[in-house]
């Protein structure tokens, strides 16, 4: 591993550092904020997971978890949405390859051999982050944006991870039910829908729902409502009495306006379950 920059920030350090992957067959980069008290011993961590074309620098630059997390005495994980580099496939729509990994294993060409970021977030990362730095792995929580959110809510309902607490910031909630989405899940996983379902946030919650508490947050005047499709998973949730909260916010987009606006709810109700 190699340590790319490292900036104080708000107590703590903003961190930027690459490392082979064994899962995507390349160099992979993530962003690691430690709070101050990450000096005295391993502090709890919440996962957020970028949206499409964004890198680990989107949320890290924009979001303005920092302040919040610091407050909190917690970490945050910015992983990269993809695998990236020469030799790694990609296409020049936005929605497919490099910057839209969509946290699934890919199974068909050309993908395949790289795109294998299930793997990544859920499995190799957090045993690079316990060994290398101050963690504690038994206090993870995960949240994400748009795509990322999808991938916080698919991860957390897959069960390889034991998360204390999941949010969302206007996920897409039900790939399967929009053409959009089944253009990546095709790509990526096949034809074979069977193999769908484990990536589709409303099918997973209406199956098995989630162990975690949930908080999810959607603009009422989102630019991408359509492929969301949030009210599915409302529903689902609903259905499934599932532990959690879903708000619809008056006026926001999907811009990181709308994130920074309710980073503070959001850490602060992962904090909450964190440090019980």
């Amino acid at each position: 591993m190699q340590t790319v920059s490292e900036n104080r920030c708000f107590g703590g350090v903003q961190g930027v550092y690459t490392h082979a992957s064994k899962s995507t067959g390349g160099d992979m980069t993530f962003g690691l904020f430690l709070p101050e008290e990450a000096q005295e011993g391993p502090v709890p961590v919440l996962w957020y997971l970028s949206g499409l074309t964004c890198t680990h620098e989107n949320a890290m630059v924009k979001g303005g978890a920092q302040a919040w997390a610091a407050e909190q005495g917690i970490a945050l994980v910015f992983p990269d949405t993809s695998p990236r580099g020469e030799g790694v496939a990609d296409d020049e729509a936005y929605d497919l390859g490099q910057g839209a990994g969509f946290y699934v294993n890919a199974t068909q060409d050309p993908w395949k051999p790289h795109f294998q970021m299930f793997d990544y977030v859920a499995k190799e990362l957090p045993a690079l982050i316990g060994a290398e730095f101050a963690i504690d792995l038994d206090r993870q929580s995960i949240t994400g944006h748009s795509m990322g959110g999808h991938g916080a809510l698919t991860i957390a309902m897959s069960g390889v991870t034991q998360f204390r607490s999941v949010s969302a910031f206007a996920p897409i909630c039900n790939p399967t039910g929009s053409d959009w989405g089944r253009k990546q899940l095709s790509a990526y996983l096949g034809e074979d829908e069977t193999n769908w379902a484990a990536h589709d946030a409303s099918l997973l919650m209406a199956d098995r729902g989630c162990d975690a508490p949930v908080l999810i947050d959607t603009g009422t005047t989102d630019q991408f409502g359509d492929l969301l499709k949030s009210e599915t998973l409302a529903q689902a949730m609903v259905a499934r009495r599932q532990d959690g909260q879903f708000r619809m916010q008056k006026g926001y987009d999907h811009s990181y306006f709308f994130i920074s606006t309710f980073m503070e709810d959001h850490v602060n109700f992962h904090a909450e379950a964190l440090w019980r």
